[in-house]
């Protein structure tokens, strides 16, 4: 499954391996790989499979959620297809309370699922903020900490892997860079040599270089 996975982000150039033109992130880093998973929504050959190994993390979970939370925006679609395939609830959660109104961050009858256990989907896991801020937006307005974390992609950063632990969260993936790298070098994208650069990405972003 995780190869197949690998196959459907690099078909569909949701991710996307360049080392002679890195990109670079907001925060300024230069990256030999770009991930963008909301382009894998338009293509219905591959949702079930995506929706399919949702559900065979979340099955195998220690306990099974009550509701199904997607972050905002990009893991909506996921999380409805989840919900939708698992008969659950659905909520959303925006990256930041809103201004006015209710100041809610979490969208749908959240009110009917407090103490409720969920779990959180995302389309992309890279240093694990944005997960957490939306695991505490679950905590504040739940009253109830997430079984888990799960998502499409990640790009396995060990201070990630460390701050999900530390924090005390279950976080799965569909596919991670290693997974995308060992299914890419069967597919000769790479030298042996520039393959073993894109891994050193992971190790220590901030400090690679072109």
């Amino acid at each position: 499954m995780r190869a197949r996975i690998a196959q459907i982000l690099l078909e569909t150039d949701s991710v996307k391996l360049n080392l002679k033109q890195p990109f670079k992130w907001t925060s300024g880093i230069m990256s030999p790989i770009y991930c963008d998973n909301r382009r894998l929504i338009s293509f219905p050959q591959y949702r079930e499979i995506i929706v399919e190994g949702f559900v065979n993390i979340i099955t195998k979970l220690p306990e099974m959620p009550e509701v199904i939370a997607g972050t905002a925006t990009a893991a909506i679609p996921w999380a409805s297809f989840v919900a939708m395939r698992l008969k659950l609830p659905l909520l959303y959660i925006r990256p930041e309370p809103k201004a006015y109104g209710a100041g809610k961050q979490i969208e749908g009858a959240a009110e009917n699922f407090i103490a409720k256990k969920s779990i959180i989907i995302e389309d992309l896991i890279s240093t694990g903020g944005s997960s957490l801020k939306a695991a505490q937006a679950v905590i504040r307005e739940l009253n109830q900490k997430p079984i888990a974390i799960v998502a499409i992609f990640e790009y396995g950063f060990p201070d990630t892997k460390q701050l999900f632990k530390n924090e005390g969260y279950i976080m799965d993936t569909l596919c991670n860079l290693d997974d995308l790298l060992d299914y890419a070098s069967n597919l000769s994208y790479f030298s042996p040599a520039e393959m073993d650069k894109i891994r050193t990405f992971a190790h220590n972003p901030k400090l690679w270089h072109p």
